[in-house]
């Protein structure tokens, strides 16, 4: 994303849909890293299960990363 070359007026809806995006953001994130724990927690106290938890473990990683390529995007053509 490129950054803005001179100051970018925002209007009262605009900063209304960023904030709800940013709220999106928030919660996919919480949810993703809730996740996280709630599964290395489940593997330490089940150990046999830990096969089973590694492919929750390593789709997170995109999950997050989109998230945040949504938000940019978003952002982007918000500013534009």
């Amino acid at each position: 994303m490129a950054k803005p070359t001179k100051p970018v007026a925002l209007s009262m809806e605009q900063i209304g849909e960023l904030n709800q995006k940013l709220s999106t953001l928030r919660h996919d994130m919480n949810n993703s890293l809730s996740l996280i724990v709630a599964t290395v927690a489940l593997m330490r106290h089940r150990p046999a299960v830990t096969e089973q938890m590694w492919n929750i473990l390593a789709e997170q990683p995109h999950i997050i990363g989109e998230s945040f390529s949504q938000f940019s995007r978003d952002l982007e053509a918000t500013l534009h």
